[in-house]
């Protein structure tokens, strides 16, 4: 059974930095391509961008490149975020998954991005 829990949320103003971490267990986690989606209040569900098994490969939405990095430790089933250079529009609850609807994702941690 998959489980995610994500964490590292929080406010920071714009320009500012965090970082999410997202703990998998139930599954093998180097197994498998990992996303992160979001979903700020009142819109649809956004996929932010995702890693292969390997690191090798690593995609993001356009409105992400060059600010967020996402990373992945697999003996640790951890999965990471950096986002950089925050803007308002990131606001929104932050979800890791198993694909780019958003399957398994936990409860998702908060992101508000506000001076």
């Amino acid at each position: 059974q998959v489980q995610l829990v994500e964490s590292g949320g929080g406010r920071v103003q714009p320009g500012g930095s965090l970082r999410l971490s997202c703990a998998a267990s139930g599954f093998t986690f180097g197994d498998l391509w990992m996303h992160w989606v979001r979903q700020a209040p009142g819109k649809e569900l956004e996929w932010v961008g995702y890693i292969s098994q390997s690191s090798k490969m690593i995609y993001y939405v356009d409105s992400v490149k060059g600010r967020f990095t996402i990373s992945r430790d697999n003996a640790q089933s951890m999965l990471y975020l950096q986002m950089d250079d925050l803007k308002a529009e990131d606001s929104a609850v932050y979800y890791c998954a198993i694909d780019r609807l958003g399957t398994g994702r936990g409860q998702g941690t908060q992101v508000t991005v506000s001076s």
